[in-house]
């Protein structure tokens, strides 16, 4: 079936809200909204510079693969299909050269 959506979208057996019921609609979507705690927001985030003594991280290391670089220019780790430019022994990467 095809619908006309220029055609006005109430019915008649819609009335119209008046001012007042708006209103306290509106008051009504603000009091179901519930106020966080200040000091508990706070206790969840992490400071820069945070003492991380105790935490211990465990990341695996792989050393640089027979198909992987070293960019000269942003001396990041790419893969050979980066490899855009060699230039007096110093590989450069497609973003760097």
């Amino acid at each position: 079936m095809a619908t006309d959506y220029d055609a006005p979208r109430k019915t008649d057996e819609e009335s119209e809200d008046s001012i007042e019921e708006l209103k306290s609609r509106r008051n009504d979507k603000n009091s179901g909204k519930v106020d966080e705690d200040e000091v508990e927001a706070a206790e969840s985030f992490e400071l820069p510079g945070a003492d991380l003594s105790h935490e211990e991280l465990t990341v695996r290391v792989l050393p640089r693969q027979a198909d992987e670089f070293t960019c000269a220019g942003c001396f990041l780790l790419k893969h050979r299909s980066q490899l855009a430019a060699t230039r007096n022994g110093s590989m450069f990467c497609v973003d760097c050269a």
